[in-house]
């Protein structure tokens, strides 16, 4: 997976590159390409991603238990006689 550390460094060479060049304004348009570039490609960070994750496995146990439930009331039904 990317490591946002990584860009950050690579945004920090960058500018102390450009910062030791007379070009002032390739620093702010490189920063908007890479921002422009990394938001197509539609990520998510860490932290949402492992809140989701717990969602999901919320859901997956209510989901057990909502299956041993309606078990139980078929096993129930399927026992009273004339029902």
């Amino acid at each position: 997976m990317l490591d946002p550390k990584r860009f950050e460094e690579l945004a920090t060479r960058l500018g102390s590159v450009i910062a030791a060049s007379p070009v002032g304004d390739i620093e702010k348009n490189a920063k908007a390409l890479l921002a422009s570039f990394f938001s197509k490609l539609d990520l998510v960070s860490r932290e949402e991603f492992d809140i989701q994750t717990q969602v999901l496995q919320r859901t997956r146990e209510k989901l057990k238990a909502l299956e041993a439930r309606l078990d139980e009331r078929d096993r129930k039904a399927a026992g009273a006689p004339g029902e």
